[in-house]
């Protein structure tokens, strides 16, 4: 179970965080797994996720931690006001925001795609408040531009409304021009984004935000940041995502911190391919931690 949290980001944009802990009994509240010396984690989903995507690794980690998953500003339960920013700099003060007002920090910032890069840049900005950053499937180098129009020509070719979340799943998992074979677990992370409307399902995100989001950081590399991040930091690709094992390495030889993890039969939904094995890969690195 997950207990809602809201917070106020930068600019006033409202956000919903999610403590997740031990199951409540008897109709009560979720029972607080934490004391006050308790360490704190954040987890950050990428660009159209949601903190739910999350749900496995905070349950898990919940036992030995504080686990907080935050909808990001346009996403999930969080406020998507059309006229927010949604600069880098607006995705890391609200990050910051969330570890202040939540007493999280100093913490364990676990991010994926986009919230990967918003954590380390929170990392390099206020080691203060992170003692342990976890990358998953994110690049460090620019995508460029044919990368962003490509994108812009994917959420046209969306057939939305869907009529049903089976025809979600269905697309999604298979139908998708940018599937390169059958992925019922890319179908179901999808379903978790749509809410239903009078006309069919569809996204409970703005996919025009969505692309102000992405270009403020696809035309230029984060290599300085990663560079900047002072705490011990874990690489985690898939095999078949979308960071390549080369670049991969050579984040964890700029990180002054770095190590390295790959999970097999997993794309670039590496959390949420292979919980597991994904869990597997990450909990060693947390046991080597140093929590104040």
């Amino acid at each position: 179970m997950a207990r809602r949290i809201d917070v106020t980001g930068a600019d006033g944009v409202r956000l919903a965080a999610w403590e997740f802990g031990d199951p409540p009994k008897n109709g009560a509240e979720p029972a607080a797994t934490t004391g006050p010396n308790t360490p704190g984690v954040l987890l950050l989903h990428g660009l159209m996720g949601r903190a739910s995507h999350w749900a496995s690794t905070a349950r898990r980690l919940s036992a030995r931690y504080r686990a907080v998953a935050l909808d990001q500003r346009g996403h999930g339960r969080s406020d998507k006001p059309s006229e927010a920013s949604f600069t880098r700099d607006a995705y890391v003060d609200d990050a910051e925001a969330a570890l202040e007002q939540l007493g999280l920090g100093p913490t364990v910032l676990i991010g994926h795609a986009m919230g990967a890069l918003t954590a380390w840049q929170l990392a390099a900005r206020r080691p203060d408040l992170v003692n342990g950053l976890i990358i998953c499937d994110m690049r460090a180098s620019a995508l460029g531009a044919a990368s962003q129009r490509e994108w812009a020509e994917w959420f046209k070719a969306w057939p939305v409304p869907f009529a049903t979340l089976a025809d979600v799943r269905k697309w999604f998992g298979e139908d998708d021009p940018w599937v390169e074979r059958p992925n019922p677990a890319r179908g179901e992370f999808y379903a978790e984004v749509m809410a239903e409307s009078p006309d069919g399902w569809r996204p409970v995100f703005d996919p025009d935000q969505m692309l102000r989001s992405r270009e403020t950081w696809v035309y230029d590399a984060h290599w300085e940041e990663l560079a900047q991040v002072r705490c011990p930091a874990l690489v985690v690709r898939g095999l078949d995502g979308e960071l390549g094992r080369a670049e991969a390495q050579e984040m964890v030889r700029v990180l002054p911190h770095g190590q390295y993890a790959e999970v097999a039969d997993a794309g670039h939904l590496v959390h949420y391919d292979q919980p597991e094995a994904w869990l597997s890969a990450i909990e060693p690195f947390l046991t080597t931690l140093n929590h104040p």
